[in-house]
C-alpha cells in the first residue's frame, strides 16, 4: 500500500464499518403462539408440545361456556368467558409433562376436560 492509496482504504474501512453499524439488531424471537379451544367438555388440541426456554402465548377460546384453565405446578391460570379469547404468557422452565384442568365447572364432564404441556429440552 503507498500513501497515495491509504485514504482510499482508510475511507473503504470507514465506510464499511459505518454500513455494518448501522444495520438493526436482530429481533429477539417473538413468542410462539398456540390457538386452544375450549367446549364442553375438552380442550383442542389437548396436547402441546414446547421447548424449555421457548416464549409461548396460548390463546384459548370458549366456544360454548365460560371456562378455565390452571397448571397448578407452573402457577399458570387464567379465565375464558363464552365468546371469548384469553391468554397465557409463560417461558417454560423445567421440562415435564403438566397437566392443566378446567377451573370453572362447566357441567357433568367437568372433571375429566384437561389440557397437557408435554415441555422437552
Amino acid at each position: 500500500m503507498t500513501l497515495r492509496t491509504m485514504p482510499r482504504f482508510v475511507a473503504g474501512v470507514v465506510l464499511a464499518l459505518t454500513i455494518a453499524a448501522s444495520r438493526p439488531a436482530p429481533a429477539a424471537d417473538a413468542p410462539k403462539k398456540i390457538e386452544v379451544t375450549a367446549k364442553r367438555f375438552s380442550y383442542t388440541p389437548s396436547e402441546i408440545t414446547l421447548k424449555v426456554g421457548e416464549p409461548i402465548v396460548i390463546v384459548l377460546k370458549s366456544e360454548d361456556v365460560t371456562h378455565g384453565v390452571k397448571f397448578k405446578e407452573l402457577n399458570l391460570q387464567t379465565e375464558i368467558g363464552k365468546g371469548t379469547t384469553a391468554q397465557l404468557s409463560f417461558t417454560p422452565t423445567k421440562a415435564g409433562d403438566f397437566v392443566g384442568h378446567c377451573s370453572r365447572f362447566c357441567g357433568a364432564g367437568h372433571g375429566s376436560m384437561s389440557l397437557t404441556l408435554h415441555v422437552t429440552e
